[in-house]
């Protein structure tokens, strides 16, 4: 009995259709309603030609230029805002942005200038290092001096830091206060 049940279900999957046979096989027989636009699927997408148009196309002409500044217009004017309050406040606001950016560049600047100096003086130091301590003659005979010079290349390596870390911090403040402002950064460091 169970053997019969099987042979009789094998024959029935073996003569179904595949759901993507069904779903082409509905789609040739659906009635090809009369509109305007054309439905592009993967069955009927043309090989040959380009297709560059994505969603309905644009209201207004795209000759004419001035149409979207007509309309603002008209719906600024509409709504009784005055045209010269909108643009002092968007020109203030763009000479802030302007100023906030000009900040952080000069700052940028001030960070790169004292790292270079920093580096300079560690090369300088690094060079000095060597020569002392290549000729043992010279390191018995100038061990004091080299103490001394060590000493103050140290404190100038130390205070260049402290510089270019609080070069850093302002940097950083800068880029905060114009975050808050709603300044994006165009290079992120």
């Amino acid at each position: 009995m169970a053997a019969a049940v099987l042979i009789l279900l094998g024959a029935r999957v073996a003569t179904a259709q595949s759901l993507g046979d069904y779903a082409r096989a509905a789609r040739k027989a659906k009635v090809q309603t009369a509109s305007t636009t054309h439905h592009y699927d993967n069955d009927n997408l043309p090989k040959d030609v380009h297709l560059s148009v994505v969603g309905p196309e644009p209201s207004a002409p795209a000759s004419d230029p001035q149409a979207p500044t007509t309309a603002i217009a008209q719906t600024d004017a509409a709504k009784g805002a005055p045209k010269n309050a909108k643009a002092d406040a968007a020109a203030e606001q763009k000479k802030a942005a302007e100023d906030l950016q000009k900040k952080i560049d000069d700052q940028k600047q001030k960070v790169d200038a004292l790292s270079h100096e920093l580096d300079l003086t560690q090369r300088e130091y690094k060079l000095r290092a060597a020569a002392m301590y290549a000729d043992a003659g010279n390191r018995l005979r100038n061990a004091g001096s080299w103490d001394k010079e060590d000493a103050q290349y140290q404190q100038q390596i130390a205070d260049k830091q402290k510089e270019i870390d609080a070069a850093k911090q302002q940097l950083e403040a800068a880029q905060e206060e114009a975050r808050k402002a709603g300044l994006k950064q165009q290079d992120q460091e």
